[in-house]
């Protein structure tokens, strides 16, 4: 089996596009988008409209929470709402499904003599809002795990892609994915970034050599179309400046 994971388009509809032209070309059995569909972009509606019409399971991400607190305005007020513009502009309709969006998307899987849960969370299993990094205290992580009952755990929100294998007291492997960000990177790459996860009937969490394959793909996208939409908008031209360096 194929999954794929995305996370943090941030209303980046060249970046979405371009990703699911990828995708369509890898054919995964499943697709799953760990939040962040809005906010620093120009494009939220037709972003919530791609993702709808594919059918995509979709968390909750924290900018996902944030168009409650920005009402729709006038034009006349759009044109100096600043950074604030990217959740004026989300629809009524698409309010209404991000408020429907769950916190937590979890799999049960049962392969031969083993069960292992992978967990899909937005910022961490505590909190939307809480990063799980690449250097997170190795204890921390591992209790969050077992408050969790996860083997593998899926992350989004620092749109920093890492992959990194924790063993805790019982000598018990467990893995934490990061996706990396689909629409907004920040590792100093502008490419965007998903990950697929292969899952055999060979796959296993006891030995090293039987972990399900883990890929980090990378996809150019139309850069220049997603930063001149910004500088042409009342969205703070800091932002197309941070998408061309992936910062």
């Amino acid at each position: 089996m194929k999954i794929a994971l995305f996370s943090d388009v941030h209303a980046n509809l060249p970046a979405l596009t371009a990703m699911f032209e990828s995708l369509d070309k890898q054919q995964p059995d499943a697709i799953y988008c760990l939040g962040d569909l809005v906010g620093y972009h120009i494009w939220p509606n037709e972003v919530i409209a791609e993702i709808r019409k594919r059918s995509i399971t979709t968390l909750a991400g924290n900018h996902d929470l944030k168009p409650d607190n920005y009402p729709p305005i006038s034009i006349e007020e759009l044109a100096n709402a600043g950074a604030a513009y990217a959740y004026h502009i989300v629809g009524v309709n698409e309010r209404n499904y991000l408020k429907t969006l769950p916190a937590h998307i979890r799999l049960n899987y049962q392969i031969k003599d083993e069960e292992f849960n992978i967990l899909m969370v937005h910022g961490s299993p505590k909190s939307v809002n809480e990063y799980v990094l690449e250097d997170t205290d190795e204890v921390y992580v591992l209790s969050l795990l077992e408050e969790a009952n996860a083997a593998i755990l899926f992350v989004g929100h620092s749109h920093l892609p890492y992959q990194r294998v924790l063993q805790n007291s019982k000598g018990e492997f467990k893995l934490i994915i990061n996706t990396g960000s689909a629409g907004k990177p920040k590792d100093k790459c502008p490419k965007g970034c998903y990950v697929l996860i292969h899952i055999n009937q060979n796959t296993s969490l006891k030995r090293k050599e039987n972990f399900p394959k883990i890929e980090f793909i990378r996809f150019d996208y139309d850069l220049e179309k997603a930063t001149n939409a910004i500088v042409n908008s009342p969205l703070p031209s800091e932002l197309a400046d941070r998408l061309m360096g992936g910062f």
